[in-house]
């Protein structure tokens, strides 16, 4: 037999939750195929079959928490699937099939059993995964619009399609519940979990302050207007917003190098790099993956890098190193509408920079006023190392940056 063993699971995570088994004992697998899925308060991580066989023995549940090296289950390399015994007999009956009958028997005019249609699921292009997510998430893949190459359906469609529906817990039926149902629970999720005790940690070991600003996103606005498409066209990228914020807080902690150190004891470690966290929110729950070295890179490059990352995360295909070493995060509530937050800290970092809705606003300018498109942001910071004055100067710093976006070619 061979073990089905825990993976190590990366960087300071010693332990994972048994998500969803998808072999069940007894069922063929070939080399290669996902046995079961662990959940950690980072990533998703599926443990393969090393070598083809039979699924002895499932020796952990669903539900339950294991380490690395734990054994999840046994593997028989030797065991053959029924199906393949079915295989091996087709020849014998093939051989008797050739012997010369006495008699044969003279056509009859019963019409042939039609083979059976192929299903509207199984007809659908799809990959696996998101065949996998659909049936989890009891989502009719064959109505699923798919996009990508040749319209196959891809596990964001699938998510996207899910969330347009009412679906369990997440979208309660009428009043909230089932007949005769007022309250329903759900296990929290190991992430869920993680992320509360990681937000807790911050409130509770930081000395933790937010200060304000707002920013005219009137440049901004026009710069991606005038060049939003032939950026798409030549470099194959959406002009947004971000990228710009990543350039300009980079800027802005290179004059305010405390916002981007780190408390270690009695000791403040500056970072003489920027790796930017950027929070996104998946299926899975919130993730901050991050742009190594963001400070070194233009525009296009982190409006690409941006993409990138921000689609593994909603595909559930980050990596530990996409989720480790960063030294600064934004979060964008902006893009759900919210007008203004007090970000918490992404511990052990000591500043994080929140962007929030644009929203045409009233605003005096050179003694008039005017209506323009304005955003609050909100820096959250550790008040141990960071003084309110160099929080209050470095957003004024960004805002400069952001206002006048030619400033950060020439500088």
């Amino acid at each position: 037999m061979l073990p089905i063993k825990v993976p190590p699971l990366g960087e300071s995570i010693v332990e994972a939750t048994v998500s969803r088994w998808l072999k069940k004992e007894g069922d063929a697998v070939a080399a290669g195929d996902t046995l079961v899925d662990l959940e950690t308060d980072k990533i998703t991580v599926e443990v393969p079959a090393l070598k083809p066989g039979v699924l002895a023995k499932r020796s952990k549940a669903e539900g339950e928490v294991v380490h690395v090296d734990d054994v999840l289950g046994e593997l028989d390399e030797t065991a053959v699937p029924a199906t393949a015994s079915a295989t091996a007999a087709a020849p014998t009956a093939s051989a008797s099939a050739s012997a010369p009958p006495a008699r044969t028997p003279p056509p009859t005019s019963r019409p042939s059993t039609p083979a059976p249609a192929q299903s509207q699921a199984e007809s659908t292009k799809s990959s696996p995964a998101a065949r996998r997510i659909a049936e989890e998430r009891g989502v009719d893949i064959a109505a699923v619009t798919g996009t990508g190459r040749g319209g196959v359906v891809s596990k964001p469609d699938v998510f996207a399609a899910q969330t347009q529906r009412p679906t369990g817990i997440q979208q309660p039926r009428g009043n909230g519940a089932a007949p005769g149902e007022r309250e329903t629970r759900e296990k929290m999720s190991t992430r869920r979990k993680r992320i509360a005790e990681n937000l807790l940690q911050s409130q509770h070991a930081t000395a933790h302050l937010t200060t304000f600003n707002e920013i005219d996103m009137s440049a901004i606005n026009a710069l991606r207007e005038k060049y939003k498409e032939k950026v798409e066209k030549e470099h194959g990228v959406k002009l947004t917003f971000m990228p710009f914020f990543v350039h300009a807080a980079c800027m802005a902690l290179k004059q305010f190098p405390m916002i981007n150190a780190q408390i270690d004891g009695d000791t403040v470690i500056y970072k003489h790099y920027v790796n930017m966290g950027i929070a996104v929110a998946s299926d899975q729950g919130l993730v901050v993956p991050n742009i190594k070295a963001a400070d070194q890179k233009g525009t296009i490059d982190l409006s690409r890098e941006i993409s990138e990352v921000a689609k593994r995360a909603r595909d559930g295909k980050l990596t530990m190193d996409d989720l480790t070493g960063g030294t600064f995060t934004i979060t964008n509530g902006g893009v759900f509408g919210s007008l203004v937050s007090t970000p918490i800290i992404n511990y052990p970092q000591v500043g994080i920079l929140g962007l929030h809705k644009t929203q045409d606003r009233p605003v005096a300018v050179n003694g008039e006023v005017t209506i323009r498109p304005m955003m609050y942001i909100a820096l959250s910071y550790d008040h141990r190392i960071v003084d309110g004055q160099q929080a209050v100067l470095f957003l004024v710093r960004v805002k400069e940056l952001v206002e006048d976006p030619a400033a950060m070619l020439i500088e």
